[in-house]
């Protein structure tokens, strides 16, 4: 065997153990220690809640920063979103969880407010998008009034941005805000200025703005059903979504098994108790 191949093999051996054990150590990022909601979305009885969703990608995320850990662990609502997380929790807990996307909260929050009239507000993406979403939604749903805004594009926003963000907000004082900027800026946002929103739900969608605007094509029921959409995005979005799914589920996948291989069987009872809070 040469020898610049088993350096690299050593190295690349090494890099694996150590983070593993940095991943059995940070027990901010296990799964099992994150409130998982696993019930109705009628049941959320807040009038002002922030609601988070989790998934393999967002899970992911959460070694690397800290911000987003404390955004998911306090949000009052984190909702399931996507087959891997429930497996995973299966997995940990025993607890069959349902899935709950954010198109399905989408939907939920807009028939709720539009069966008592209310007012929604949308936050994030273009103009042009959002101009899409208030055209469909002024017909889908017509006892909802609808507003929105669209920050600038940046990485960070500045103190003036946020300003402007909240003050367009809060003129309104939705009974929904959805906000729409990707994980995990959307959900470090929300938190961060949740006490100064005034607004019902806030919700982190991201790519729901672009599915209902029908910019960007939600995969088919059957196969959403079978645990599947990911597939169909990463064939619709190859060159955006290979990394985060091929080397990204694997990486999840490997997370979980190592908590679960450090899962005390004292911790079960509590874990699935937690989960169906």
């Amino acid at each position: 065997m040469p020898k610049l191949f088993k350096r690299t093999l050593r190295i690349l051996s090494t890099k694996i153990i150590n983070w593993f054990l940095y991943e059995a150590l940070n027990i901010n990022t296990m799964l099992q220690n994150y409130t998982i909601f696993n019930q109705s979305l009628h049941t959320i009885e807040k009038p002002k809640a922030l609601i988070s969703t989790i998934n393999a990608h967002s899970y992911n995320t959460l070694s690397v920063d800290q911000d987003f850990q404390r955004a998911l662990q306090f949000s009052d609502v984190l909702l399931p979103d996507g087959i891997s997380v429930v497996w995973a929790m299966r997995m940990l807990t025993g607890v069959k969880l349902q899935k709950i996307a954010g198109a399905d909260l989408f939907h939920y929050e807009m028939e709720r407010i539009n069966a008592k009239g209310g007012k929604c507000f949308f936050l994030g993406s273009t103009d042009t998008i959002l101009q899409m979403i208030r055209s469909k939604a002024a017909k889908d749903y017509p006892n909802v009034e609808v507003h929105s805004y669209s920050p600038p594009y940046k990485p960070q926003f500045s103190e003036e941005d946020n300003r402007e963000m909240i003050k367009a907000v809060n003129s309104v004082e939705p009974d929904v805000l959805f906000v729409g900027m990707t994980a995990p800026k959307q959900e470090k946002w929300s938190f961060e200025h949740f006490n100064e929103l005034k607004v019902g739900h806030v919700c982190c969608i991201g790519a729901v703005f672009d599915f209902y605007a029908g910019t960007v094509t939600r995969a088919p029921h059957w196969m959403i059903n079978s645990g599947l959409e990911w597939a169909y995005r990463l064939i619709k979005e190859p060159r955006r979504m290979w990394r985060r799914y091929l080397i990204g589920n694997v990486k999840f996948v490997a997370s979980i098994v190592w908590e679960k291989m450090l899962l005390r069987p004292s911790d079960l009872l509590q874990r699935r108790m937690q989960v169906n809070h």
